[in-house]
């Protein structure tokens, strides 16, 4: 397509050299020290945007922080797996409706490879219909979409859902680069996407730091050096106290990176590099300036 032969920079009006940053924030909803990270990092970091776990406990929590602040760039971390061991969640459909994406105690599965292995595509795609619904009915503005654990960026399969929800809610989603896409057997997702007008990052930044002693320069290192067009970084920002390390295997990993992303080093260098901070909703608008149909439940949304 010929959309394709500009940047998604270059489609947003910057230029062909320019840098874009989305610095989003995964897993809001996932338990209240990863919400304290995620809120306190869009308000007073450099997060541009956040992509909400609807599956979660601390969901609704989620949900008021977006109604009370309607200009903050949320989207859905759409979710088929539970992959902590001590902590888990369920299907918003209901272990019942949904009986393939469960374990022998109702949780969603643990790994991706057991999402492969057990859960029907069709099950798989109306749960995580009834996630945007059900963010949608908590009053979120859905900006874009993403996969937790990359569970619908793995598998052609799977990839042609998450092109079918991007395209009926209008919305964006994170990708891995066109090149990794195309040598891994996914042409036909990448014209998939291309027909039905999907808007994506340039680039995904899906790693980060090797051990909290190297955030700094690690994450220094990547702002610096980030190439032209849009580029998403993933992380989860997260405050390191009793209840997220009951949990969470890489809590101190969680908080360094807020740390960071809310010092004034990092807004500085973003400022010295001339990287220009944009969200997904530059993206959802893009997507839908052409388009005026829209889903039901989005459409006249944002």
């Amino acid at each position: 397509m010929a959309n394709q032969e500009k940047s998604t920079a270059e489609r947003l009006g910057y230029p062909a050299d320019a840098r874009a940053l989305i610095v989003n924030a995964d897993d809001f909803g996932m338990c209240h020290d990863q919400n304290e990270g995620v809120m306190t990092g869009l308000k007073d970091g450099v997060f541009t945007s956040s992509t909400i776990l609807v599956t979660c406990p601390w969901f609704e929590e989620a949900a008021a922080f977006a109604r009370n602040n309607p200009a903050a760039d949320l989207g859905v971390h759409l979710t088929l797996t539970a992959e902590w061991d001590s902590y888990k969640w369920g299907p918003v459909l209901g272990a019942h409706a949904v009986p393939s994406l469960v374990d022998e105690r109702g949780y969603l599965w643990q790994t991706v490879a057991q999402v492969y292995e057990h859960a029907r595509l069709d099950e798989a795609e109306a749960e995580l219909r009834a996630q945007i619904e059900k963010a949608v009915a908590a009053g979120i503005d859905v900006t874009h979409l993403d996969s937790h654990m990359g569970t619908l960026q793995l598998r052609a399969d799977y990839h042609e859902i998450y092109a079918r929800l991007a395209n009926d809610y209008r919305v964006p989603i994170r990708l891995a680069s066109r090149r990794r896409l195309g040598t891994e057997g996914m042409g036909a997702i990448l014209d998939q996407l291309d027909g039905f007008g999907v808007v994506t990052p340039d680039h995904l930044v899906f790693y980060g730091p090797a051990s909290v002693p190297e955030t700094e320069s690690y994450w220094t290192n990547l702002l610096r050096t980030l190439k032209p067009g849009v580029t998403e970084i993933l992380c989860h920002p997260a405050l390191a106290r009793e209840e997220l390390k009951s949990c969470d295997r890489d809590a101190l990993q969680r908080e360094a990176d807020f740390r960071y992303f809310t010092s004034d080093l990092a807004r500085q260098l973003i400022a010295d590099e001339g990287i220009k901070l944009v969200g997904f909703r530059k993206l959802r608008d893009l997507m839908r300036r052409d388009s005026n149909s829209g889903s039901p439940s989005l459409k006249g949304r944002g």
